[in-house]
């Protein structure tokens, strides 16, 4: 299949994304912080460190096993080949998606990604009331929603994440956007070289989760003390505290997730 004008235009859009991940700048304050986070890392035995990673990455796997069997998702999936046969009555499976346009493939990720924007603010919202079983459960229902977003922009650009590659590729997508910004840029490289495995076997590294990733479940600890600050005052501050940051961060993992299968997609097109 060739490349339309609007290929291109995307493409060098995703270009210009790219360039921006590989263009953060440091400064002093961060430095101090990578150093002293490297140097308290360091201070761990790494057998120990070793068996703390590993027990996330299982924890990672459960989950996204856990959200892709939910019903849930499989309504999901009947959805979105519901909305490519508006466009293509010929399309029956996930792979057959990427018979149509970029354009309408990013219409059919964009309904989905919006969506899980609007859930992550709710739930935000949620949390900031303050309600102890909110507030424990904040992160797990966090990561729950946009692992699954991830997987949703998968599907959307015709790649299904029943698959052991594309499982994987889907987790590291995951990854790589809730990585901090100066990261990306080395992850997003490696989920690529991965894209030349097996197409149903993958065969590389298991291990994903490192001490740089904790950097978010940190920030999330933080917003949860600035609202138990507010737990005792009737304030909207925490609601807007909860909610903003959990947009945020939603948003951040679904603009990552998008422009990567956008960038598969022209890839396997071109």
């Amino acid at each position: 299949m060739k490349w339309t004008n609007r290929d291109q235009a995307v493409w060098e859009e995703i270009e210009n994304y790219i360039h921006s991940l590989e263009s953060i700048r440091s400064n002093d304050f961060k430095d101090t912080y990578i150093q002293w986070v490297d140097q308290a890392i360091s201070f761990i035995p790494k057998h120990l460190s070793d068996i703390f990673f590993e027990k996330l990455d299982s924890w990672l796997f459960h989950l996204h096993s856990f959200i892709q069997a939910s019903q849930i998702q499989e309504d999901a999936r009947i959805r979105i080949l519901t909305s490519a046969r508006v466009f293509d009555e010929s399309i029956q499976t996930i792979a057959d998606m990427r018979k149509l346009s970029i354009d309408q493939l990013s219409f059919i990720a964009d309904q989905h990604s919006a969506r899980h924007r609007l859930y992550a603010l709710a739930q935000g919202g949620m949390t900031g009331t303050g309600k102890s079983i909110l507030l424990s459960t904040d992160f797990l229902v966090l990561m729950m929603l946009n692992l699954r977003s991830v997987q949703i922009t998968a599907i959307s650009y015709g790649y299904d994440v029943k698959t052991p590659l594309e499982l994987m590729i889907s987790l590291k997508v995951f990854h790589a956007a809730t990585l901090p910004k100066r990261l990306r840029r080395e992850a997003w490289e490696g989920i690529v070289i991965d894209l030349q495995e097996d197409p149903y076997f993958y065969q590389g590294p298991e291990n994903l989760l490192s001490y740089q990733w904790l950097e978010e479940p940190f920030k999330q600890i933080l917003k949860t003390y600035f609202i138990t600050m507010f737990k005792s005052k009737p304030s909207i501050i925490p609601i807007a505290i909860g909610a903003g940051l959990n947009y945020q961060f939603s948003r951040k993992v679904t603009d990552f997730a998008d422009k990567f299968y956008k960038y598969r997609y022209l890839l396997d097109k071109g």
